[in-house]
């Protein structure tokens, strides 16, 4: 049993996820840094504030309802999407995109497997007969 525990602890997936979890719970404090410092205070300057939390409040038979808050909680993850994009994803594309090029690496159209079957039953269906029998010659000989 402890044996089982031991290689499956020791799997590199595992360990390749540990290691991604920790550098992610790292970049966080980037990327919020980035949202919170830089880009709300942008959008603050535009629309003169920080959050949309007291926009389009109402009150319900004595209860608030904020949909600003729901929005300004679409704009952050939009903001964190943004940042993560055009900060770590781009750049890394385009770096990594340099790099095949100088080592002539040229990307391979790989057809999705779900759509050469499907291509093959396509053709598979067009070449019967419309009565949906099989052709002579590909059914069995008597």
């Amino acid at each position: 049993m402890l044996k089982g525990f031991k290689d499956f602890i020791m799997k590199g997936n595992v360990l390749d996820l540990a290691v991604a979890v920790i550098i992610g719970a790292a970049f966080t404090t980037v990327v919020n840094a980035l949202v919170n410092s830089v880009l709300m205070p942008f959008i603050s300057g535009l629309v003169g504030s920080p959050n949309f939390d007291s926009f389009a409040a109402v009150t319900f038979n004595g209860n608030q309802i904020q949909f600003g808050v729901l929005l300004t909680a679409v704009v952050n993850f939009l903001l964190v999407a943004a940042a993560v994009y055009f900060v770590i994803v781009l750049p890394m594309n385009k770096m990594i995109e340099r790099r095949n090029r100088r080592l002539g690496i040229t990307p391979e159209e790989t057809a999705d497997p779900q759509v050469m079957l499907l291509t093959e039953i396509r053709d598979a269906l067009t070449s019967q007969p419309p009565n949906g029998t099989p052709h002579a010659e590909s059914g069995p000989k008597h």
